[in-house]
């Protein structure tokens, strides 16, 4: 019987491969493995480097801040590049903010872009206030007739802070820089229609700002009295003649009215357990120079020079639409002097320590006037008919009539409406003329009489 086949030299032969393969698989998995953490890494290094270009730093960007290069804040003492919260920045902020007049106040304003915000910015630095301007620059409306306004402020030498009433770090810094003895609260989402196509943007500006401005006013030292803006739209579906601050307010007819009722009762509550001193504006339908694109008088002037139909509203009752409309001259007069009469807060340290003055007050004109007259005035001003489309008041929020009783406004600070609407709308079309640069019968009128229209370069 033979002796069976020698199979160790295959066995080893098999072994030896197998330890040759597993040889050239780690050195493959080793190169596949620093391979793809190299290339990791080189990821990480051009996803780090994009985000730094492109995304500054947290602190850097906690305040969105633009600057521009027009009147005394480019000047070589205030150079634009500063940082905010930077040494130039609050040397900015500290000049604009600082009264040239003995006991002048020292007022931040909110919404300072804005169309009253504007106005009242630039009357109180006019006559020795320190002012200091807010805003967002949102697109609610064009962004670049807010910038307009910037420039003019800035050429008034009124410095606006390009920020958020919800950053609260940023406000937070405003009351560190400065001691402010006044707010002219200004700021919000206006408009009765867009609230029903946005309407979280009404809660943020118009409930969440304002308290998150309260909230840094209660903890400030001094405590500055508030004067801010409500609205004429609280009345809601009141049907009592003329308005007054006594009716009830309780039923709003649109989100935008709701939020500004809200905003009066936030107000009673902080005066009440803080000792904030706080005056709301109840306005009625302003108009003027610099006015917003959103209102019936600017966008019927622009419609009507382009040729475009209006449509001109009627109450379901077939009577016409009427509005208490206020000119922003007489306007910023009932701001001024709802700031010159406001009496201090009396909280110190976030804690009351006695009853603080609690105010509301109509600021209108007293005259409402039918939309169709309002047409008719602006037809002879413009030296164009309008094409006029007379439709049914829609259900969005809007209220068929306004009409202010200021008596209690007149009887405590002297206001006193004094512009008529065919007066106000005339300086209206002259300052649309310039700003815009269209032909208008006013604007002839001016040329012929050697005179310079309004608006051309803010």
């Amino acid at each position: 019987m033979g002796s069976p086949p020698d199979t160790s030299k295959t066995i080893k032969l098999e072994r030896y491969n197998s330890y040759v393969r597993r040889i050239q698989s780690t050195k493959l998995l080793n190169a596949s493995s620093k391979l793809i953490f190299r290339t990791t890494l080189l990821i990480a290094l051009v996803l780090v480097l994009f985000f730094t270009i492109n995304y500054p730093p947290l602190s850097d960007r906690l305040h969105r801040h633009s600057f521009l290069s027009t009147g005394f804040f480019s000047s070589s003492r205030f150079p634009t590049s500063s940082a905010i919260g930077g040494p130039n920045w609050e040397k900015q902020v500290r000049h604009s903010s600082t009264p040239r007049r003995p006991n002048g106040f020292s007022i931040l304003v909110t919404g300072a872009a804005g169309f009253i915000g504007s106005h009242c910015s630039i009357a109180l630095k006019k006559r020795g206030d320190g002012v200091l301007g807010l805003d967002n620059f949102n697109s609610y409306y064009d962004p670049s007739l807010k910038r307009s306004r910037q420039k003019m402020l800035l050429k008034n030498q009124v410095f606006i802070v390009d920020g958020d009433l919800n950053d609260a770090v940023l406000l937070a810094k405003l009351f560190d820089v400065v001691p402010f003895s006044h707010i002219l609260h200004l700021a919000a989402q206006a408009g009765v229609r867009y609230a029903m196509q946005n309407p979280q943007s009404y809660v943020s500006s118009n409930i969440a700002g304002f308290i998150n401005l309260l909230e840094i006013a209660k903890s400030a030292n001094p405590q500055p009295a508030i004067v801010w803006a409500s609205s004429s739209s609280v009345y809601g579906l009141n049907d009592k003649v003329p308005f007054s601050e006594l009716h009830r307010t309780d039923r709003p007819a649109s989100l935008y009215a709701a939020t500004k009722k809200a905003g009066e009762e936030i107000a009673h509550t902080y005066n009440h357990i803080y000792g904030l001193s706080l005056t709301g504006l109840r306005f009625f339908t302003v108009y003027g120079p610099w006015g917003r694109p959103d209102m019936a008088y600017f966008f019927f002037t622009k419609d009507i020079l382009q040729g475009k139909s209006i449509d001109v509203y009627q109450t379901q009752e077939g009577k016409q639409v009427a509005r208490d409309f206020t000119y922003i001259d007489d306007v910023v007069k009932g701001c001024v002097g709802a700031l010159d009469t406001a009496e201090k807060s009396t909280g110190s340290g976030g804690k009351k320590k006695k009853p603080a003055q609690l105010r509301v007050y109509n600021l209108g004109n007293t005259s409402p006037v039918p939309v169709g007259q309002l047409v008719s005035i602006l037809e002879s001003l413009l030296g164009k008919k309008a094409k006029k489309h007379v439709v049914g008041m829609p259900r969005n929020g809007d209220v068929p009539f306004t009409h202010a009783n200021v008596s209690l406004a007149y009887r405590d600070f002297g206001y006193k409406p004094s512009t008529d609407l065919a007066s106000g709308l005339r300086k209206f079309v002259k300052w649309y003329s310039g700003y815009y640069g269209v032909e208008t019968r006013v604007k002839k009128e001016i040329q012929g009489a050697g005179e310079v229209p309004e608006g051309g370069s803010a």
